[in-house]
């Protein structure tokens, strides 16, 4: 029996979960029409809209909204609803300055997870123990600091002292 052909895929883009009402969107249709959207989760490829009504599968929109990162306006096609209010979409067009917002929502840990290979984190866990302080030597070396702080006071109260001594003999 012939095995199928394994087909090369990618790793899956990160995708950010957003909290619900915190990202009102707005989709401008070909004809003109606006929609009020909100936005529950997006990633560099696409994401996953609230809508009262969904729009009809393979429509092609003007997807704007704005997160704390700043605005994002791109082109969209709709895809097939999921729900009667969920429906995801793909982005088609997405500027540059669109998609580096889209880059800082989300956190650089889950990039991480997908583009590394497991040999690099263990490396990278390795490397960042190694720079960690090791426990007792900051309180060694506050106490030295201390003691010459403190020899220095005494040896200059001390010549102090001795200078006044002979300062009252004459």
């Amino acid at each position: 029996m012939n095995a199928l052909p394994q087909l090369q895929t990618s790793p899956r883009p990160p995708r950010l979960h957003l909290q619900p009402g915190s990202t009102p969107a707005v989709l401008r249709r070909q004809n003109g029409e606006s929609v009020s959207a909100e936005l529950q989760v997006v990633s560099l490829t696409g994401g996953l809209l609230s809508l009262a009504n969904p729009l009809a599968n393979g429509s092609t929109v003007k997807l704007m909204f704005v997160t704390s990162a700043g605005s994002v306006l791109g082109g969209a096609q709709m895809l097939s609803p999921v729900t009667n209010r969920l429906q995801p979409f793909r982005f088609l067009t997405l500027a540059q300055r669109d998609r580096r917002t889209i880059e800082s929502l989300i956190p650089v840990s889950v990039y991480q997870d997908i583009t590394e290979p497991d040999w690099m984190k263990k490396l990278r866990a390795a490397s960042d123990s190694r720079y960690e302080p090791r426990p007792g030597r900051f309180k060694l070396a506050a106490a030295g600091v201390a003691a010459l702080i403190a020899l220095g006071l005494v040896g200059g109260v001390y010549f102090r002292h001795f200078q006044l001594l002979k300062w009252f003999e004459r």
